[in-house]
Order: structure tokens, then C-alpha cells, then sequence
């Protein structure tokens, strides 16, 4: 049986930095946490904080930076699970977070997110051409009201 556990911003980091197929560690947070397998062992992490666009940044809205996962089967939708339960308990009214095109949301959908479209353009950075590791591909932006 696999639990949620809280865990800081740096250990998440760590795991972000070891496993995620194409994002680095973020900066800051507003809570990190971890989900622990079997053998004791962390299977994934998420990290949120305030989200990203200063035009959705609204004290209200809170965005999952990050969510991460060795593989382990079902983390992806019990990270998203506990996130939308803490932040609903903290007072949250939407939580958003953001998925390449080409990746399909499955967990996305299992945990009731609905999908909002293409959002922003194919790096984040706007005009400036610099390589932030991001794969060169359109996003797709999914939220949850609570």
C-alpha cells in the first residue's frame, strides 16, 4: 500500500532532477509531497506553488509545477488526488496544471481535470531564444474547480 507523505522542496527537487523525462527542479513552492511505495521508498513527488502566468495568479488559483514518478502504476493519479485535496483544504477555489501535447492526460482525466486546450505557445519564455530543456512542443492547460 502506497501513502502520502509531506517532503521539502529540496528532496522533491532531487527526485525531479533524477527522474522527470524533460523539466528540471523549480525554485520555490507552496507545498511538496511525495508518494511512498511498499518498500518505504519514494515513488513520486509533486510540488506546487503559484502558477506561472502572472495573469492567472490570483491568490485563489494554484498550479502543479511538478509531478513526477518513477513509474510506479497509479502514482501520476494519487499525487493529482492529493493535491487537489490539500489545496481545496487550504482554501483553493481552482487548481490548474500543464502537459505537453503530445502526452495524453490519462491521469489527468482519471483524477477529474477537465482539459482547457493549447495554452501559450512552444516555449514559455516568449520572444527570448533561449533553450530551457522543455521539449519545442504547444502545452495543454488542465484545471480543476473546487
Amino acid at each position: 500500500m502506497t501513502q502520502i507523505a509531506p517532503i521539502s522542496l529540496r528532496e522533491a527537487n532531487n527526485f525531479v532532477t533524477n527522474h522527470h523525462r524533460h523539466h528540471k527542479a523549480v525554485r520555490g513552492c507552496k507545498f511538496c509531497i511525495a508518494l511512498i511505495g511498499e518498500d518505504s521508498d519514494i515513488v513520486g513527488v509533486a510540488i506546487c506553488g503559484r502558477p506561472v502566468s502572472r495573469y492567472l495568479d490570483n491568490g485563489t488559483t494554484l498550479e502543479i509545477n511538478r509531478l513526477c514518478t518513477n513509474g510506479y502504476k497509479n502514482a501520476c493519479s494519487r499525487l493529482y488526488g492529493a493535491c487537489v485535496r490539500i489545496a481545496k483544504e487550504m482554501g483553493y477555489k481552482k487548481v490548474i496544471t500543464y502537459i505537453l501535447e503530445s502526452e495524453n492526460g490519462s491521469s489527468l482525466k482519471a483524477s477529474n481535470f477537465i482539459c482547457e486546450g493549447v495554452a501559450g505557445g512552444k516555449i514559455w519564455t516568449g520572444e527570448r531564444k533561449r533553450d530551457n530543456g522543455v521539449p519545442c512542443e504547444l502545452k495543454q492547460r488542465w484545471v480543476k474547480y473546487l
